[in-house]
């Protein structure tokens, strides 16, 4: 994950804590409600802004678990 994403990921969880915490959501539903909405929301501000969207964003072709495997066969 980089740089791009761990930032739109960290925003969405903040901005998500942040209005469970002032609406006093205190069921899983709404939680979850709440979390789809922030969600839903962020994405469009990337999308708006010309960023690109999580599922677009180049990934390693090797997994970080792959890597560990090499390094502990060498």
């Amino acid at each position: 994950m980089g740089s791009e994403e761990l930032a739109a990921n960290l925003f969405r969880i903040t901005q998500t804590e942040s209005r469970l915490k002032r609406d006093k959501v205190d069921t899983e539903k709404k939680a979850n409600k709440t979390h789809y909405e922030v969600g839903k929301k962020v994405r469009k501000a990337i999308s708006d802004i010309g960023g690109t969207m999580p599922e677009n964003l180049l990934t390693p072709k090797k997994s970080l678990k792959q890597l560990e495997k090499e390094k502990t066969i060498k």
